[in-house]
């Protein structure tokens, strides 16, 4: 068996192509697909991290889609997360908050 992940969290954003520059940006993903849809939208998007990988798009008005809710449509909490294991987390803490990541809870 390879060492690819096996887990690959999909996420959804209204500003699609904004998340997919800041997460590069702020946490050192690589845009390994990024397949555009209609009206400036993501359709799909595999960001790398070392041999892991997230799935993005914009959000949808699909089957799949109405099956995942935005913060803001729920009061505010979050609907989705993801873990990144880093060498340095303090490194990646600055990097992240400089890049304009709000800390929710300081590490």
């Amino acid at each position: 068996m390879d060492s690819a992940a096996r887990i690959v969290p999909c996420l959804r954003y209204r500003k699609a192509a904004a998340a997919i520059d800041w997460l590069c940006n702020a946490f050192g993903f690589e845009k390994h697909l990024v397949a555009p849809g209609e009206n400036d939208t993501i359709a799909h998007a595999q960001l790398t991290f070392g041999n892991s990988m997230v799935m993005l798009s914009s959000v949808q008005d699909s089957d799949f889609g109405r099956l995942m809710k935005q913060p803001d449509e729920i009061g505010g909490a979050e609907t989705q997360t993801a873990y990144l294991i880093v060498a340095d987390a303090d490194e990646h803490y600055a990097k992240a908050k400089s890049a304009g990541a709000e800390i929710v809870m300081d590490i």
